[in-house]
């Protein structure tokens, strides 16, 4: 079960590469490469900002 950060940075990932396919940098061939990585940094970045706001 994901939790709430990971919740919120799956459905942030989703936008983002939903807009990067708008834009062709993201393809069928590559988003397999691409996503993970996109909910990796979101991910990371939303414990890193939690962390720092002390929550």
């Amino acid at each position: 079960m994901l939790d709430k950060d990971q919740k919120e940075a799956l459905q942030i990932a989703k936008e983002l590469t939903a807009k990067l396919i708008e834009v062709r940098s993201v393809t069928q061939s590559n988003i397999g490469d691409v996503f993970p990585n996109i909910f990796r940094v979101v991910y990371t970045t939303i414990l890193e900002v939690s962390k720092d706001s002390g929550k």
